[in-house]
């Protein structure tokens, strides 16, 4: 079986601007993946890519569920959805209307998600969607998403523009849409504390590229940040070194993976300072 996301070599240029440079990415079925990235580091724009609404430069290889972005079949487009950063909504119409109009577009439309949802989150059917606040215009493009029940969901900053309440209702509806039906999701966003309630993977994309991508829980589990005497560290190199610092006062500080048997020498050195950093910490360091 094809996985849902398969990328070779993509690269992509503003001139003179590289944004995405010779990145490769594999995304399993099922998973829940959240893609970190410092703003500006093109996470929309490889979204974008990764759905054929942008160009991509030659040479570069984008396939979902094994077809090529650029050929898609009727039947692989309706197994996706998507999300975007900003609203796309057909404002001059109703939810009624808009709703009705995409319905009919797709061979699988589940009503009964949609109702609930929009009583859930207490949206009028017949209210023009121009007078919608901006977390309401958010909450419909969700639905919108999720109404013919996709197996690939994207997601770019879903959350932006909602309260917590309704961050932690989204949330706990994408994890359903996850167990119930095997859907793969990769989202974008800047709340970590929301990356960490649901992602069962981060990926990480810096200077063009995904620089690493792991199970959350592996992640946090296995990445030390240790400072201490370049003589002693030379002993206990990690397995994946992450960033690597020489200090001012001839210490260095290297931030990786160590196995089990590692960490237990390592926190017998009085010589060497271990930290177990955050998300945060490790978002902050690993896309420098």
């Amino acid at each position: 079986m094809h996985p849902p996301i398969s990328i070779r070599h993509l690269s992509k240029s503003f001139k003179p601007q590289q944004v995405l440079h010779e990145l490769d990415w594999e995304v399993e079925a099922g998973s829940i993946v959240g893609l970190l990235g410092r703003n500006g580091a093109g996470k929309s724009t490889l979204m974008e890519c990764l759905l054929g609404l942008r160009d991509v430069d030659a040479g570069s290889e984008v396939r979902l569920f094994g077809e090529d972005i650029n050929h898609l079949s009727d039947a692989t487009k309706a197994k996706i959805g998507y999300v975007p950063q900003a609203s796309d909504l057909f404002e001059w119409l109703t939810p009624r209307q808009m709703l009705a109009y995409f319905k009919a577009l797709y061979t699988y439309w589940n009503d009964a998600k949609v109702d609930a949802l929009m009583q859930r989150w207490d949206l009028p059917y017949d209210k023009i969607i121009s007078k919608f606040s901006g977390g309401q215009k958010q909450r419909l493009s969700i639905i919108r998403a999720l109404a013919h029940d996709p197996q690939l969901l994207i997601l770019d900053e879903p959350v932006a523009s909602l309260d917590p309440a309704a961050r932690r209702d989204f949330l706990r509806e994408i994890v359903d849409s996850v167990m119930d039906q095997n859907t793969t999701i990769v989202f974008s966003t800047h709340i970590l504390s929301d990356l960490e309630r649901v992602a069962m993977k981060v990926a990480f994309l810096s200077k063009g590229k995904i620089v690493h991508q792991q199970m959350l829980d592996d992640l946090m589990e296995v990445s030390l940040q240790v400072t201490g005497p370049s003589a002693t560290l030379a002993q206990l190199m990690p397995i994946k070194v992450f960033q690597m610092t020489n200090l001012s006062d001839g210490n260095i500080r290297v931030l990786g993976q160590w196995n089990a048997e590692q960490s237990v020498v390592i926190s017998q050195c009085s010589d060497l300072r271990v930290e177990h950093l955050s998300l945060e910490d490790l978002f902050i360091e690993m896309t420098k």
